[in-house]
């Protein structure tokens, strides 16, 4: 029987990526179908890293359309290619920077900066190349939670930094430069002009994703930098319980008014395990995120458990993601990761690097 390109893709249209939940046939990510005789290729193209899971993802697609009638070979290759998407308007994406992804809180102590950091090193697993910006100039907590207290980044031409290097990704925060006792007793607009130093002086390179760990609460510094920084998307994190969901909600309000599009709300402790007799109890309550997402008709991303291990590696400057990479809560963030770039992928792609810049001018 001779192998036709309809039975081919009606075999690939048997599997459902399960990160974006669609074939990719009607995703249109097959790419370059070749048939020779009973010799089958073709590329698939994912829009997100998900490199924990080509092998697979390939080899399932392998298996469907070897069972083709008449199909004697298959060569298939699967790959990542992210690109920039869209911000908010009047910004363009930052040079280096594909796109910027805010992690965002109404208030501190919910596990925000955790979330970040946790979730950048997930996205450089998955083979995408990632940054890190502590934008949380009066408590920057990432040189301690990336283990790179005490390093200050190089400025090799006297205008631009280099930022640091941790477990792959690029950091850069104002920790870097003060005393770890010293208190940043600064107005908000010192603030504001420092965190735009730091983003835009810093030489981030040839990043997919920049993860910005906001600062706490919704007033003048967070609302500045919400219009005057190109972000693809934001991440909200919170609690179960209600005070947290009080303020998360602001947060996510805020967000919403200055046209930066919300990715999905992380719930963290949202159960604990006992460890001694393995009883479970959602100390901090239970179903406020999800609650809160279907309000504002949005994704809950995951949520993650209240465990001891995730602060105290944390802490020691190696978190989950690669302090424990086969436990159950690193999966978690992985997979947290993954959705939110594939609802970046889904996005509108930035368009501003492709038209040419007119001006008009009098002679």
């Amino acid at each position: 029987m001779a192998v036709t390109q309809e039975n081919v893709l009606a075999a690939l249209q048997q599997w459902i990526d399960p990160n974006t939940r669609k074939d990719y046939v009607s995703s249109r990510s097959v790419k370059n179908l070749r048939i020779d005789g009973g010799r089958v290729a073709f590329d698939i193209a994912l829009g997100y890293p998900a490199g924990t899971q080509i092998e697979t993802i390939r080899q399932a697609l392998v298996d469907l359309v070897q069972a083709v009638p008449g199909v004697t070979a298959v060569d298939a290759n699967v790959a990542s290619n992210i690109v920039a998407h869209a911000v908010q308007k009047g910004l363009k994406p930052l040079p280096g920077v594909r796109n910027i992804i805010a992690v965002a809180s109404g208030k501190g102590g919910v596990g925000k900066s955790t979330t970040a950091v946790n979730l950048a090193l997930a996205l450089a697993q998955e083979g995408a190349a990632v940054g890190l910006l502590d934008a949380d100039i009066y408590g920057p907590s990432i040189p301690q939670m990336t283990g790179l207290s005490g390093q200050q980044p190089d400025s090799p031409d006297g205008k631009s930094m280099t930022p640091l290097i941790a477990h792959g990704i690029q950091t850069m925060s104002i920790g870097f430069m003060i005393d770890v006792d010293s208190p940043m007793v600064w107005r908000g607009p010192m603030v504001t002009q420092a965190l735009e130093q730091l983003l835009k002086q810093t030489s981030w390179q040839d990043l997919d994703y920049l993860i910005v760990d906001m600062p706490p609460g919704t007033g003048d510094t967070q609302l500045t930098l919400a219009q005057k920084v190109p972000v693809t998307g934001a991440v909200i994190v919170t609690t179960p319980q209600d005070i947290a969901l009080i303020d998360a909600r602001k947060g996510l309000k805020m967000f919403e008014k200055v046209g930066i599009p919300i990715l999905g709300l992380v719930e963290n402790m949202s159960l604990h395990t006992c460890s001694q007799c393995g009883h479970e109890e959602p100390v901090f309550g239970s179903g406020g995120g999800a609650r809160m997402a279907q309000d504002y008709g949005t994704e809950l991303l995951g949520a993650l458990p209240l465990e001891l291990s995730i602060r105290e590696m944390t802490d020691a400057g190696k978190p989950t993601v690669v302090g424990a990479p086969d436990s159950r809560a690193a999966e978690i963030y992985r997979a947290i990761a993954r959705r939110i770039a594939v609802k970046i992928a889904e996005k509108a792609k930035d368009m501003s690097g492709r038209f040419p810049n007119i001006v008009v001018q009098n002679t």
